[in-house]
């Protein structure tokens, strides 16, 4: 009797096969073109590791009903897709990809539309050999809203399919601010996220998570913006009093952020210490967006002349400066060095990230101001800690925002956020950098079906990073710890 209802059930799933197969015609009588297909996402002629999930696309066109794409390796190997977009099997995928490392993949477009078939040129994916070395990624998902923030939280998702998981969401705080989740090089066994609110709190992820008071006194504020010390140890924040005005005026921007005061400390965890210093806290200067050097010898910040608010808003222009500092001492050094000057070039400078083998400095260069995911003007620039040369990266800017960039913990990769598609989401986009140090063609983060997904996501990806291994910790656990009353203070040094 088993074997006879096991017989039924092979037929009955044979014969669904073949009516999903027939649902999706294989082309025929197909007019060739001397182009390129349009596809959502452009995935055209960019370099992807080995490890990332599939490239599904579809054509750009809405009005095409079926896509038939052949993808071969130069190294051998194929697979096909067949439907209204390219869904490409995660495993053959995979294998794909890593019989054809260092090579490329080559794909062969035809698709329906109005019942013709329109045959295209091949277009070439570069599958590179350099590692991602990477699990996934972790971000902040968040409605472009202005006076409420509405849901918001914290996730982490596979690069090497599309699973994506919930770190935290301020459902759970309840409906508080989420802040970034911050890991050191990489690493979640070490990280940091701030809670914003009336029971706010700063939470330590570091044997254990420790929920910190979310004020200073004598700070004035609380612990926003981080960045670790490779060691460990030490991790640095800005301290920021954040406002927020609306343009009336200007089709490109919509509103505008800015601080009425900030500083740059310093953060003991062994001792609960703020190592507060007035070479970067200074009365009339605004001190943000902190970021140690590789090998943890030098602070990174930006720094510009407090202006009168919000009048003068658009006055107000960070330099680029960098601070020595002595592990073993917790204390900075006594000049500040200035990379990049404002007052010289009158542009504004922010979000500094050094590349994890201490080569390159990546940051946003804007108009003025820090808070760059407003400016359409904001592009992604690279300053050679070698050589001194800096340059914008043309190779991955757009018209529109480029900004919130972290890097791979090889160097070889990064991320950032744009808002090159619409003007109003920010959404996470790779790209490679060569022995060169030039970019290849970024690539959008790869959905199951990119053009529904974006479409219908009404949040923004920001604070995007590079994460080894997946973050491992008790999200309801966490909730409930936050919920509580506990905290523990900091002393100010």
């Amino acid at each position: 009797m088993a074997k006879m209802y096991s017989s039924i059930r092979n037929i009955v799933l044979s014969i669904g096969c073949w009516a999903l197969v027939a649902c999706s015609p294989t082309p025929t009588n197909v007019t060739k073109v001397n182009q390129t297909p349009e596809i959502y996402p452009d995935y055209v002629g960019v370099t992807i590791p080995v490890d990332i999930a599939p490239l599904n696309f579809a054509m750009a066109d809405d009005a095409f009903a079926t896509i038939d794409v052949e993808v071969k390796g130069t190294k051998g190997g194929s697979i096909h897709a067949n439907g209204d977009y390219a869904d490409f099997d995660v495993d053959e995928w995979h294998q794909l990809l890593k019989q054809n490392k260092g090579g490329a993949l080559t794909f062969a477009v035809c698709a329906k539309k109005d019942g013709q078939w329109t045959g295209y040129q091949e277009f070439t994916v570069n599958v590179s050999d350099e590692p991602l070395e990477a699990w996934g990624i972790t971000y902040r998902r968040i409605p472009p809203s202005y006076e409420m923030y509405s849901k918001m939280g914290l996730y982490q998702r596979n690069l090497s399919n599309f699973d994506e998981e919930a770190l935290l969401v301020n459902t759970q705080t309840p409906n508080q601010c989420l802040n970034c989740h911050t890991a050191n090089r990489t690493n979640p066994d070490q990280f940091v996220f701030h809670v914003r609110g009336n029971h706010g709190a700063t939470a330590i992820g570091k044997n254990g998570i420790e929920l910190l008071k979310a004020k200073n006194d004598s700070l004035g504020g609380s612990m926003v913006y981080p960045y670790w010390h490779p060691g460990g140890r030490y991790c640095a924040f800005s301290t920021n009093k954040t406002s927020q005005m609306f343009h009336t005026n200007m089709k490109n921007k919509r509103i505008e952020v800015y601080d009425s005061s900030s500083d740059v400390f310093v953060y003991d965890t062994e001792t609960h210490t703020v190592l507060g210093d007035t070479i970067i806290m200074k009365k009339y200067w605004a001190e943000n967006t902190p970021a140690f050097s590789p090998d943890g010898k030098w602070l990174y910040f930006t720094t510009a002349k407090r202006q009168i608010y919000p009048t003068d808003y658009d006055k107000e222009k960070y330099s680029l400066c960098r601070i020595s500092f002595d592990e073993k001492t917790g204390k900075l050094g006594e000049q500040v060095d200035t990379l990049q000057s404002a007052e010289s070039t009158g542009k504004s400078y922010t979000w500094p990230r050094p590349s994890y083998d201490g080569r390159y400095l990546m940051y946003t260069q804007t108009d003025f101001g820090y808070f760059s995911i407003w400016h359409p003007e904001a592009d992604l620039w690279l300053l050679d800690l070698q050589t001194g040369e800096t340059r914008p990266m043309t190779e991955v800017n757009s018209e529109r925002t480029e900004s919130w960039h972290n890097w791979n913990v090889n160097s070889r990769w990064f991320l950032f956020t744009s808002r090159r598609e619409n003007g109003l989401y920010t959404q996470i986009y790779l790209s490679m950098l060569d022995k060169q140090g030039q970019a290849t063609k970024p690539f959008l983060l790869p959905q199951r079906d990119p053009k529904r997904y974006y479409r219908e996501l009404l949040y923004s990806f920001n604070t995007p990073d590079f994460t080894s291994k997946p973050v491992d910790y008790d999200s309801y656990q966490t909730a409930m710890k936050l919920s509580g009353k506990e905290r523990v203070a900091t002393k100010f040094q």
